[in-house]
């Protein structure tokens, strides 16, 4: 259920910038999603086409791409990617590690038609 929210405000992010932009419909949206986050393309997928009835985005096509995962060392700073039977550190095997990336959303770019 919280994709809801988070599909509202996409769809924002979208028409604000189509509005700046002059368009009269919005084709493509390209959305980024962190391999760790908690968001479901579909569930995503499924509140925009109720959400974006409507609307000049009612037609636009959701891309998602996922974002791999990558943590990076507190002890010696290595930026790697984890494998799947352990998040230790393949430098230092220290387990004091930060996820540094893939844990986002956001509007990576809009496709509009303009008049």
């Amino acid at each position: 259920m919280h994709e809801l929210p988070i599909t509202q405000n996409i769809l924002e992010i979208a028409l604000r910038h189509a509005e700046q932009a002059g368009a009269s419909e919005i084709k493509r949206i390209d959305i980024l999603i962190g391999q760790y986050s908690s968001f479901v393309d579909d569930s995503i997928q499924f509140y925009w086409k109720i959400i974006a009835a409507g609307t000049i985005a009612e037609n636009a096509v959701l891309h998602f791409q996922r974002v791999p995962v990558e943590f990076t060392c507190q002890d010696c700073g290595a930026v790697y990617e984890p494998q799947e039977d352990t998040f230790a550190c393949p430098r230092c095997l220290s387990p004091r590690v930060r996820v540094t990336r893939g844990e986002e959303l956001r509007v990576e770019s809009i496709e509009i038609e303009t008049p």
